[in-house]
């Protein structure tokens, strides 16, 4: 092929660019309740980074002079059975939510995402096993699914983020395949290939960069699903261990029997829970929105 021809197609042939945001501003204006999810995920982050500076106490500390305290002065959102300040408490608790909630989410996705061009890309019995696969794994809830793979691996950290990673892998996979297959049909994948091409380089110049659009949408949405998930598991005591300050081992802690006594031990927290992923799935929708073509406001 002459190298005038190879350069044309090179350079006037490659995958559309489907993620051109706008700029922040134009975001929240044209969608202010998404605009409002990522200022308070902002905010979150914000808190998680800082606690050092913002929590007034140790979340670690007890002081049984202290316990049951109701919001005040001292302490503005009360404090625990342990006598621990719940503002604190909260504040270091995003760490958590947010350290599992991204890590799940991004290895998730990730694979998933992976295992979709793949499939999509090489089809016939491999692309039919790994559907069956994923068809599979489908079939369970993802709190189920959750329970499963702790109760297998146990309990702690890491544990709980591939007990929340592997229930999103077969949702990534199905939605990133459903985009690769289109692209698989597209004129600049047959060029590369014609250019000569590896499979990889393919898949990875060529196919996954345009599948970002809904990858994107997928992480931010299953980042609000993820921090639930941790809630749950350490409300059931699956997930990560006391003295971890953590929102799901907070709600653990205010038992029925203090629900009269401290109401203030369950509600902050599962106020904290409700607006991330609150934030989260305002943001995703509003991202999808903005990213696919047939959704986007005049």
């Amino acid at each position: 092929m002459p190298g005038s021809t190879r350069a044309f197609i090179t350079n006037n042939l490659r995958a559309p660019i489907l993620f051109r945001p706008g700029s922040a501003l134009d975001f929240i204006s044209s969608r202010p309740l998404g605009g409002a999810g990522a200022i308070i995920i902002v905010l979150m982050i914000a808190a998680a980074l800082l606690a050092n500076f913002f929590a007034p106490y140790d979340p670690l500390a007890n002081n049984y002079g202290a316990m049951f305290e109701a919001p005040g002065v001292h302490h503005w959102l009360g404090t625990d059975s342990f006598g621990r300040d719940v503002l604190s408490r909260i504040l270091y608790g995003s760490r958590t939510a947010l350290w599992v909630g991204f890590c799940s989410s991004l290895f998730g996705t990730s694979i998933g995402a992976l295992i979709g061009v793949s499939c999509a890309y090489f089809g016939g019995k491999a692309d039919l096993f790994m559907q069956r696969l994923m068809d599979i794994l489908l079939s369970f809830p993802l709190i189920v699914l959750a329970l499963v793979v702790v109760a297998v691996s146990g309990s702690g950290l890491w544990n709980v983020i591939l007990a929340i990673t592997i229930p999103m892998i077969p949702r990534a996979a199905l939605v990133v395949r459903s985009s690769a297959l289109a692209l698989r049909q597209m004129l600049f994948v047959e060029a590369a290939l014609t250019l000569g091409s590896s499979h990889w380089r393919v898949i990875s110049r060529h196919m996954l960069p345009n599948v970002m659009a809904p990858y994107l949408i997928m992480l931010t949405a299953f980042l609000g699903q993820a921090i639930l998930l941790e809630a749950s598991l350490s409300f059931l005591g699956l997930g990560v261990a006391e003295p971890t300050a953590a929102w799901g081992l907070m709600l653990r802690g205010a038992a029925v029997e203090f629900a009269e006594r401290a109401p203030w031990m369950a509600l902050f927290p599962g106020l904290a829970i409700s607006l991330a992923v609150f934030a989260f799935n305002v943001f995703g929708d509003s991202l999808r929105d903005a990213l696919d073509p047939k959704l986007r406001l005049p």
